[in-house]
């Protein structure tokens, strides 16, 4: 099945490609989409298709931030109902509970993981692929971007976030990364997201209309899927969370899920999974993340994918991929698949 996405997430493509010289319906085409999809905002398309637009579009427009572009003057109405839902929460740590809760019918190919450290939160944001090999940064951007602009409809457009850490290389220009995220921003991170004080999450929204949210919630009730957010899911952050540990076994995954190890099998098992291959999949986007999109030593991407030794890493790359690590990132700059077959 597919990984889907609202067609509001093109929202201000056109004039983003126009600006770069493009010609949004034709590039629109060349990625397998209407030239109207902007029309149709609750439209849900094929998640590869933006992704293959984004990336294209950002390569022939020469901008690096493509994605920041477009994301620079979203509004919570981009968001449809969901929106609603989000604007009237008492604070913002209720609306982000609420997208976190929803986010299966914004995007199926994103997934919100909030953390709270001392004084701190980070709220990271993981993308996945259909396409193993596709490149996500103008997609982990936009995302980015998004969710940046809508906290500040909660906090005001000058409020600034901690840090924003991104895990791909800082661009030759990152003007429209300081304008559009903040001024510290940490490339080649070990992860996608935002930190902001405890504090941003709890202050109170005085715009909150308690009888606005009940009947977005009441609108939304029909479209929410029978049972709550996947065991998957819930097994995907705790997998993210602990595999740069080199702590990521189904015992300490069931520990940090409050489930024993027969427990979270079984309950694996009646979705048709297996730990082993949610593991292996985490595995599979981030080494695509790490390996093609950033340049980070490969011995140290092979202890954030959770191996004991590089010579570990290297053979579960080349069964993978079909082709070394060295030859993946090579190829990023030649512009073309791997090929090679060297040593990681």
């Amino acid at each position: 099945m597919p990984l889907l996405v609202r067609a509001a997430c093109l929202t201000n493509y056109s004039e983003v490609a126009r600006a770069g010289g493009l010609d949004p319906g034709a590039m629109l085409a060349r990625a397998g989409l209407s030239p109207g999809i902007e029309s149709t905002p609750d439209l849900m398309i094929p998640v590869e298709r933006v992704g293959r637009l984004l990336h294209e579009s950002a390569l022939r427009a020469d901008n690096e931030a493509f994605g920041l572009c477009m994301a620079e003057s979203r509004r919570l109405s981009n968001l449809g109902a969901v929106g609603l839902l989000v604007r009237d929460q008492a604070t913002l740590r209720a609306s982000l509970d609420v997208l976190v809760r929803h986010q299966s019918l914004l995007n199926g190919s994103l997934t919100l993981l909030l953390e709270e450290h001392a004084d701190l939160v980070v709220l990271r944001e993981e993308v996945r692929s259909a396409r193993p090999l596709q490149p996500t940064r103008q997609r982990i951007e936009l995302a980015l971007g998004v969710m940046l602009s809508l906290m500040r409809q909660f906090l005001g457009p000058a409020w600034q976030p901690r840090r924003v850490h991104l895990a791909h290389p800082a661009p030759r220009d990152p003007r429209a990364h300081h304008r559009v995220l903040c001024e510290r921003i940490e490339f080649d991170s070990d992860f996608n997201g935002i930190v902001c004080a405890l504090a941003d999450l709890d202050a109170p929204n005085p715009s909150a209309d308690p009888a606005m949210a009940r009947y977005a919630a009441e609108l939304l009730a029909p479209t929410l899927p029978r049972r709550p957010a996947t065991l998957a899911q819930d097994v995907r952050g705790a997998v993210l969370r602990l595999l740069p540990e080199g702590r990521c076994t189904i015992e300490q995954v069931g520990e940090h899920l409050g489930l024993s190890k027969r427990s979270a099998q079984r309950a694996l098992a009646a979705q048709g999974l297996s730990f082993s291959w949610l593991l292996n999949e985490v595995r599979r986007e981030l080494a695509v993340r790490h390996v093609r999109d950033s340049d980070r030593p490969l011995t140290e991407v092979a202890l954030l994918l959770g191996f004991a030794a590089p010579s570990a890493f290297s053979r579960w790359h080349q069964a993978q991929f079909a082709c070394s690590a060295r030859a993946l990132r090579a190829a990023r700059g030649a512009g073309g698949p791997a090929a090679a077959q060297d040593g990681a």
